[in-house]
């Protein structure tokens, strides 16, 4: 018998872990403990009575105790497994990069509410609202890196101060738009942008957070917003994402 109360939780398995005959090591996000690490006894037995829930991406109420510094399941029941993403290669697989790229930017034991709605309402977005993966990929990389901090600024040019910069760049290791022919010496790295998907990276930053997804685009200023994001997440995280390289191996 465990010597700690029980804790009820939700929480979203961002990943899972094999380890041991049929046991599982989940990290879980939640709203009020942040991100932590479950250990699922028994977790791959197929008459588990939590299996569903230790699966990744899946959104569940858990009952678990605490010894040392560990979390132990002992009981889980599903709140959304998302039968959209599991019909969709392609949306599985972002699906999984996102849930990647918010274990990157969230820290253990650090309530965590804004990730945790932000990754629910991008996977509701693929699997229920069936929005298209390359629009909802760089407007979910974008603002999740807002939330965590990383807020580029681009309300105008970083150098001269002009609102609408004719040939906008954004500068992915500043974190801040500036004119072609400005701060070129300053500039690490700069990914081009067009007036149309400018306004689309304003939108997603600025804009109302219930209408992240509500935006559109033509494909080539889908394009550079999404090269743009893609960039600015790796430059300010300084790491790479083998979710993501997966993803993108299924682009024709």
């Amino acid at each position: 018998m465990p010597s700690t109360p029980y804790i009820v939780t939700r929480g979203i398995v961002l990943r899972e872990t094999e380890t041991k005959e049929a046991d599982k090591i989940l990290t879980l996000l939640t709203a009020d403990r942040g991100r932590i690490s479950v250990i699922a006894r028994g977790a791959r037995r197929k008459n588990c009575k939590y299996a569903a829930c230790a699966q990744s991406l899946a959104w569940s109420e858990w009952t678990l105790y605490q010894k040392g510094d560990w979390y132990y399941a002992n009981e889980g029941s599903t709140l959304e497994l998302w039968s959209g993403l599991r019909s969709d290669l392609d949306a599985m697989a972002l699906g999984f990069y996102f849930a990647e790229l918010t274990e990157a930017v969230t820290t253990e034991e650090t309530a965590s509410d804004d990730l945790l709605r932000h990754l629910l309402n991008g996977l509701y977005a693929l699997s229920t609202l069936h929005k298209p993966p390359a629009l909802v990929k760089p407007a979910f990389e974008v603002k999740l890196l807002c939330l965590a901090g990383y807020e580029p600024l681009a309300d105008g040019c970083a150098y001269c101060g002009c609102p609408d910069p004719e040939q906008p760049l954004l500068d992915v290791v500043q974190g801040v738009l500036r004119c072609r022919k400005c701060g070129v010496k300053e500039s690490a790295l700069s990914m081009p942008l067009c007036r149309d998907s400018l306004a689309a990276l304003r939108h997603i930053i600025y804009g109302d957070p219930k209408r992240l997804y509500s935006f559109k685009l033509g494909p080539e200023p889908l394009r550079r917003l999404s090269d743009a994001a893609e960039a600015f997440a790796a430059a300010q995280l300084e790491r790479g994402f083998k979710t993501l390289d997966f993803y993108k191996s299924l682009q024709p």
